[in-house]
């Protein structure tokens, strides 16, 4: 037999070892299911007794410490936990919920929404999006903290008359309103392209404000029409979409001709940047503030799709960003400055 290494080997190796990650995977998501199911049961049988029975605190301190004893290599038996345990069971009495649901996410991500989130159908929505992307117990605290149910499917769109089903359904979706964007460390004059800057920079927190499936292509990227060159802003791409996403930062107020020019980078995108297999692309205005029927109005038979969303500073530079008046009133000042050298 010959010791050299057949043609296939590498193709081989690729195999087994994606059968083995997979393998690894599925034992730990079923060693979590199970613990996720014994912590269930241990909080029932400590909830059931406590109505039956009227057991006080002094009792699980001393089931806590007795478990301990018995199990010592075992974590998660100590007092605070047990509470958990019953917190856990109370807030989910359906046994079946856990097998399907609660129990295909890690424990301690439980206990985040048991501090957390107080209402029933917003936990659901958490545990969902949390098995869909794989969030990390601090990435799901940060989506609790800034709110994400609450900012889904906010934007003013024209997606419904500009997409087909489903995808005008997920792309709605995608959109928030307001886009927190707290993580920014810019000066007190900032202008878009430092708005801009600082997203670059913070490119990792901005992905994660934008939710899974964003992948960056570039900032200013430029697109061509005849002779003329225009850059966009910023250009992702949507993995579960699959279209590519454009974004405009305002520093303003909506205005409707940001519309207009979000129309003409999407038809110039369409027809020379994106592929056959590829979806129409996605235009975001992320604004300082936008008026409703202002947004309806400037997005009414455009045939694009457009969605205008605002963002949200950190509160100490909201109030340092130029109005509109008072760049209006610096470009005045500068047309004057021009008449005078003439």
């Amino acid at each position: 037999m010959s010791d050299t290494l057949p043609d296939n080997y590498a193709l081989l190796l690729k195999d087994l070892k994606s059968r083995i990650q997979q393998a690894q995977v599925k034992a730990a998501l079923a060693v979590n299911k199970e613990l996720v199911l014994l912590y269930w049961h241990i909080g029932k049988e400590i909830l059931d007794r406590q109505q039956r029975e009227a057991w006080g605190s002094k009792v699980i301190t001393r089931l806590s410490n007795d478990l301990r004893k018995e199990f010592p290599t075992m974590k998660g038996l100590s007092r605070t936990n047990m509470l958990y345990m019953r917190s856990f069971a109370e807030n989910w009495p359906d046994e079946q919920f856990v097998h399907q649901l609660a129990g295909q996410i890690p424990w301690f991500h439980n206990c985040t929404l048991i501090d957390k989130v107080k209402d029933k159908k917003q936990r659901i929505w958490y545990i969902e999006q949390t098995v869909e992307n794989g969030w990390s117990r601090n990435v799901l605290t940060h989506h609790i903290d800034t709110d994400l149910y609450g900012r889904q499917g906010k934007a003013i769109t024209n997606f419904a008359a500009a997409l087909p089903k489903p995808q005008s359904d997920l792309a709605l979706q995608l959109i928030k309103d307001p886009y927190h964007l707290d993580f920014l460390d810019i000066g007190k004059d900032a202008k878009e392209r430092d708005l801009e800057a600082g997203l670059i920079t913070h490119m990792r927190n901005f992905l994660l404000e934008l939710g899974a499936g964003f992948a960056f292509v570039g900032s200013q990227y430029p697109i061509r029409l005849e002779q003329d060159e225009y850059y966009l802003d910023l250009l992702f791409y949507h993995l579960k979409l699959r279209c590519y996403i454009i974004i405009e930062l305002k520093t303003t107020e909506f205005k409707p001709e940001y519309s207009g020019k979000m129309n003409f980078y999407l038809n110039i995108v369409d027809d020379f940047v994106k592929s056959e297999q590829d979806n129409p692309t996605l235009g975001i205005i992320m604004c300082r503030s936008k008026e409703k029927s202002r947004v309806e109005y400037a997005l009414r038979g455009i045939r694009t799709p457009i969605g205008v969303s605002t963002h949200q500073l950190p509160e100490e530079l909201i109030d340092k960003l130029p109005t509109v008046e008072q760049i209006e009133a610096e470009l005045e000042t500068v047309n004057l400055d021009e008449e005078d050298v003439e």
